[in-house]
């Protein structure tokens, strides 16, 4: 890989320590933005897109994610590129909501969950995944 180019398709060790020691009270967003392959990698070597590979990552994580909590509250489909590279377009962008950090920490542990991800690793081939406080809509875009 090249030095200017770095790609995001999980987290490491010590940024999941970091997220999860940064708990605190109430509900989280995290905003996902995804980028898939043409063709998934499995290491089986099944054949499958990377969008029908992420397809199958919803499908079975899908239990863990509604079980805890979860559900998503925005969805919108990338169309253009106005402000920033045009190499970071998406095909993706969501965000998921959990009742807490620590429902958030237990779907990453949960066995279901963990089994769902070779999916997600076989289809993505970049994202991002920030995590939001969530504030009331208002009129003023800086009033925090």
């Amino acid at each position: 890989m090249n030095d200017t180019v770095t790609v995001h398709t999980a987290f490491g060790r010590e940024d999941f320590a970091a997220f999860a020691a940064a708990d605190r009270p109430g509900p989280i967003h995290m905003l996902n933005l995804v980028r898939l392959k043409a063709r998934a990698e499995y290491p089986d070597g099944r054949i499958a897109t990377g969008r029908e590979a992420y397809a199958a990552y919803g499908r079975e994580s899908r239990p863990v994610f509604e079980r805890l909590g979860g559900r998503i509250v925005w969805r919108g489909r990338p169309e253009f590129m106005l402000i920033g590279p045009k190499s970071d377009a998406w095909d993706l962008a969501f965000i998921a909501e959990y009742p807490s950090v620590a429902a958030f920490v237990a779907m990453i542990r949960d066995p279901v969950y963990r089994a769902a991800m070779v999916h997600r690793q076989a289809g993505v081939a970049d994202s991002r995944l920030l995590r939001h406080s969530p504030l009331d809509p208002g009129a003023d875009f800086a009033d925090p």
